[in-house]
């Protein structure tokens, strides 16, 4: 969740000196190297985002991408033929058609769907990657993998190896939003985000994670990141976007081997006496809660999982059932 501001990043004013190059947003293909490490590409010619959302604050290198060249679904169409929805900016139509067709002036309600959406070709982004569409791909160093998660997950934490990551991405789950079908808010299991677009058997899908850990000599470090996390007015803790780099600097310190972390039963979460938060307006409660994992919650969410694996009979690879009862005994002690 949160894909396609993640890969367009543009680092703040405190991160000048950092540069992000995007290589995709949504689909990768990744394939095993003889010098052991796993390669990257993107099999995609462009871009698939949600609308509502994407401004000029939260996706610079977004909106400069769609100003040409874009298909838009669902959203409101101007009296001057130009796309428009809610928050892209602060000067709405005096007039328009809401995505139903039907005349629309603002303050009569939403005139664009929750899940319009736009595409775009790859080649208007202005952070891409000059050598995106080298055949040889890229090398991973880190997969982060995240779910959308009020109150369970922290704002990041690192599996504690590769099988650990594979049995984290195996019980992912989100709460609901108006890009998915059904009830909003509701937890969703949703494994490795993968769930809508796996051909085959999702358990089949676990044991190939696995059986690729086995011919890689420097697998990729993993991490769940949840920048969703609210307090208990309701409101996000974290303000995300371009701030999030200052979880991507702690996971690279980590592929390097100088980022400081504190072993806990989910997994590695970051010391706070090296995380960056200079700067952010955040309380100490608020830095508290990022990174709270409460016992119980995790409990609940194992119940919760507990029932996803078993449908899957005996398909589920036994290291995943293995997982699942070494971080059970983990969160009792």
């Amino acid at each position: 969740c949160g894909k396609t501001n993640l890969a367009m990043l543009n680092p703040p004013n405190s991160y000048k000196n950092w540069k992000v190059w995007t290589m995709g947003d949504d689909i990768a293909w990744l394939n095993p190297s003889s010098d052991g490490n796993l390669y990257a590409i993107n099999p995609e010619s462009g871009f698939f985002g949600i609308a509502p959302g994407t401004n000029m604050d939260t996706n610079p290198n977004a909106m400069a991408t769609i100003k040409k060249n874009t298909l838009f679904t669902n959203v409101v169409e101007t009296s001057e033929g130009t796309p428009w929805w809610e928050d892209m900016d602060d000067s709405p139509p005096v007039k328009a058609l809401d995505w139903l067709g039907n005349e629309w002036v603002p303050g009569t309600g939403k005139g664009a769907h929750p899940n319009s959406r736009f595409t775009a070709p790859i080649s208007q982004c202005p952070s891409l990657l000059p050598s995106w569409e080298d055949p040889n791909g890229v090398p991973i160093s880190a997969i982060i993998l995240g779910g959308r998660r009020a109150k369970l997950a922290p704002l990041v934490y690192e599996a504690f190896d590769w099988n650990h990551g594979v049995f984290i991405g195996s019980m992912m789950g989100s709460e609901t939003t108006a890009a998915a079908v059904g009830d909003v808010g509701i937890v969703r299991r949703d494994p490795m985000a993968m769930l809508p677009f796996c051909g085959y058997n999702m358990a089949d899908y676990f044991q190939h994670w696995l059986n690729i850990g086995t011919h890689i000599s420097h697998p990729p470090r993993i991490f769940h990141v949840n920048w969703f996390r609210k307090d208990e007015n309701g409101k996000f803790i974290w303000p995300g976007f371009g701030e999030n780099i200052r979880v991507l600097k702690w996971i690279i310190d980590r592929v390097n081997g100088v980022g400081e972390a504190v072993k806990t039963p989910i997994g590695y979460i970051p010391s706070m006496n090296t995380f960056d938060i200079d700067g952010l307006d955040l309380s100490d409660q608020d830095v508290k809660e990022l990174f709270e994992i409460n016992s119980n919650n995790w409990s609940e969410e194992l119940d919760s999982t507990d029932k996803f694996f078993k449908k899957f009979g005996d398909r589920l690879p036994e290291e995943i059932w293995s997982q699942f009862s070494n971080l059970k005994s983990r969160l009792k002690e």
